[in-house]
């Protein structure tokens, strides 16, 4: 038997207006998971910016958002930039209002042996996941300080960032600045009225997902045997879990790290686990993005 599956995903969750007042800016909000929680806040009211470098995504994000009667523009923004962060902020504010959440969900992540991956690979992953954070989180909170009003701040981290993550050193070592970041950010900058807080998901199929991840779709898909939970995540799990955060009804929650994966990371502490295979021997044969 597997966790009950959840309400669907239009299904009353807060009250349709709580995020009436608020602009929610969504970094890599054009696709797969930042699409799914972009799409939650708007469904609560929020007006969305949808960040990407990629034309395509950002128009994919914004018709998603309209297809539910929502309003949302979509930015041209590499986060690695901080002067095209401060741009992005301003032509959002121009159009939609001053940002007062801030959802860090761009990333970058390929696997490789950590012999193998080179400087440009190395850095083309950690400015993403750990510079382009902060400068956007810093922005927000710079911006929020000045207004002389509240802010939110959801990071997204993965549950290696405790474990390591063979295959994804850069990308393991990037979450786990991360993590670090959120709890350091949360104590600085409380007293500003800005909470930081980060989301760990678990597996969460979606169309966006490259081809080499989806495992079997067809009929019953073999990723829900590896899970504790019997089944995968669905994407309105993830998204409930970051509106919730965000939200005035988590108001006194800063500084913390949420993990959604139905209990699959402390799977990987258990004793019984597959024969250990070198990284080398498994990644340099996986087929990329």
């Amino acid at each position: 038997m597997a966790l009950a599956e959840p309400f669907a995903v239009d299904h009353p969750f807060m009250p349709p207006d709580t995020f009436k007042d608020d602009v929610i800016l969504v970094t890599g909000g054009g696709t797969g998971l930042g699409k799914a929680m972009a799409q939650m806040f708007a469904r609560h009211g929020g007006r969305i910016a949808i960040a990407s470098r990629k034309e395509e995504h950002r128009a994919a994000g914004v018709a998603a958002i309209e297809a539910l009667g929502g309003t949302a523009i979509g930015v041209a923004l590499d986060i690695r930039d901080p002067e095209q962060v401060t741009r992005a902020f301003d032509e959002i504010e121009a159009s939609l209002g001053p940002v007062t959440i801030l959802i860090n969900n761009a990333a970058g992540r390929f696997m490789a042996p950590a012999e193998d991956i080179t400087p440009n690979g190395w850095r083309a992953v950690t400015q993403i996941v750990l510079d382009g954070t902060f400068f956007c989180s810093q922005e927000l909170h710079r911006r929020r300080l000045a207004a002389g009003g509240s802010g939110a701040i959801l990071n997204i981290g993965a549950t290696f960032a405790w474990t390591g993550g063979p295959g994804s050193a850069h990308s393991a070592a990037a979450k786990a600045a991360v993590t670090n970041l959120t709890q350091t950010l949360g104590v600085e900058w409380a007293i500003d009225g800005v909470r930081i807080n980060t989301l760990a998901p678990g597996y969460f199929p979606h169309d966006d997902t490259a081809a080499h991840m989806k495992g079997d779709w067809s009929g019953e898909d073999k990723r829900s045997k590896q899970m504790p939970a019997g089944r995968v995540g669905r994407l309105q799990e993830l998204a409930w879990s970051a509106v919730f955060l965000c939200s005035p009804y988590a108001s006194y929650i800063t500084g913390h790290t949420l993990v959604v994966d139905g209990a699959n990371w402390l799977r990987h502490r258990a004793s019984s686990a597959p024969d250990f295979v070198p990284v080398r021997e498994w990644a340099r044969q996986r087929p990329q993005d």
